[in-house]
């Protein structure tokens, strides 16, 4: 009996074995690849190197293993068990189990002919042939181990009115940008004389005196000092993100034959040596006007929703904040942007409808500044009149807070100079974007995914 447990073992050990060294990368790694990674670890794209063959990837085998079984890589900080959204990249629990077997077993190729048909797609637009592409300034990010942000303008100058569908944001050839938060002003000729004379670059990593200066010389106001027409969220850009467009007839503008399209959180993280970054701004024009327009509503810091209490983080503290908003009329929501900068630690938004159940948003359990995503529903979701939003969120202050820009740590809090456009990253912030539509009968039913 014993010989027969002993060869039984022996048999499981064998078939374990045989297990691990079944996977290759050409069948089994390159897939889940392809779907999770080469979106940034490409060649000319955000990551630091690229995975698009297997000898890239089995030079680099150790450090996903680390980075995939830690839960670090893929970036996707929405809580899954919460809430859904489009374009998640994570891992399941037998993608992770088939990248360990397949490392622990020697990490072999496997047959060329079981390759996908595409390794990696190639950094370019996601919505299809643009119209125009028109190019920013070129910015030089100094090489050392800080993160920067800047902003940057871009002047558009057109024949006439134009109906816009989307714009995208793509990042040039060192593909250095981190993230983007873009808005576009709208100028009436007989308002403003020239949108070309102002700088094109502010730097946010500065004192207050010097900020207002660089603002006031970007000249973004008209001419009598009034402001121009703003379109909140014209475009954005996260590594690895598509472009949004969104089903016939829904969102779009109109733009100006003057207008200046707003970098106003460009981040560009550390990179070892100092390089150009050349980014260019693609437009997809539409025959017609859009027939519902997307409303945006920013809760929190400079937002239609108080902070309770007000955003203030006292050194070698932990703090809890919350807001609430109240929706006057039935909306379908589009996307969220749930916005804090290093003292972040977890964010959590929700509804609560009139009869009293949940209707839930997002949960970000670990903050990392780094991922920040604009994220859209897989269809409209409607909130129905009377109901309160809410969003909870806490800061840690503390030496345990490794993005802790200050040590020892300081009080930190928001700021409200100039209207909250001076907010840099070393203050905070709390905020929380919703694109929105006026409920029609039927949204609930309509796919946000072309």
């Amino acid at each position: 009996m014993k010989k027969v447990i002993c060869f039984l073992f022996i048999c499981v050990i064998i078939g374990a074995c045989s297990q691990e060294s079944s996977y290759t990368y050409t069948k089994d790694i390159a897939p889940i690849l392809l779907k999770n990674c080469t979106p940034c670890h490409q060649p000319e794209g955000v990551a630091p190197f690229s995975l698009i063959n297997y000898n890239q990837v089995n030079r680099k085998k150790n450090t996903i293993l680390e980075v995939t079984q830690s839960g670090l890589m893929p970036p996707w900080p929405a809580d899954r068990n919460y809430s859904h959204f489009l374009g998640e990249k994570y891992l399941s629990e037998r993608d992770k189990l088939i990248i360990k077997q397949w490392i622990k077993g020697g990490a072999p190729e496997g047959d060329s002919s079981d390759l996908p048909f595409q390794t990696y797609v190639p950094i370019k637009s996601t919505i299809g042939r643009p119209d125009t592409t028109i190019w920013f300034d070129s910015i030089y990010v100094e090489g050392n181990s800080r993160d920067h942000f800047y902003i940057a303008t871009l002047p558009i100058e057109l024949p006439e009115k134009k109906h816009v569908r989307a714009m995208e944001f793509l990042p040039g050839k060192n593909n250095l940008v981190h993230h983007m938060n873009g808005r576009l002003l709208n100028y009436e000729t007989s308002q403003k004389t020239s949108i070309t004379e102002g700088n094109r670059l502010l730097n946010l990593e500065t004192n207050e005196e010097d900020y207002l200066r660089q603002f006031n010389e970007l000249k973004l106001a008209n001419d009598d000092g009034s402001k121009p027409e703003q379109i909140n969220s014209a475009v954005n850009y996260l590594p690895g993100a598509t472009g949004q467009i969104y089903p016939d007839g829904i969102g779009g503008f109109t733009i100006n034959p003057k207008s200046i399209l707003l970098a106003d959180d460009i981040h560009f993280g550390p990179i070892p040596q100092g390089k150009w970054s050349h980014n260019k701004v693609h437009i997809f024009y539409s025959d017609s006007a859009p027939k519902r327009h997307i409303n945006e509503v920013m809760m929190g810091t400079n937002g239609a929703s108080k902070i309770i209490p007000p955003l203030v983080i006292p050194p070698n503290k932990t703090t809890t904040h919350t807001s609430f908003l109240e929706i006057p009329e039935d909306i379908s929501i589009l996307t969220i942007n749930p916005h804090m900068h290093l003292l972040g630690k977890s964010f959590k938004a929700y509804a609560i409808i009139p009869k009293g159940d949940t209707i839930r948003l997002i949960h970000i359990p670990k903050w990392d500044f780094r991922w920040q995503y604009f994220y859209t529903f897989p269809t409209m979701l409607k909130i129905p009149k009377g109901s309160v939003i809410y969003l909870e969120a806490s800061f840690d202050n503390t030496n345990e807070n490794p993005n802790n820009p200050y040590d020892p740590p300081q009080e930190i809090r928001e700021r409200y100079e100039f209207g909250g456009a001076g907010m840099r990253t070393t203050d905070e912030m709390l905020q929380f974007i919703i694109t929105w539509l006026p409920y029609q009968k039927g949204d609930e039913n309509i796919r946000l995914e072309l």
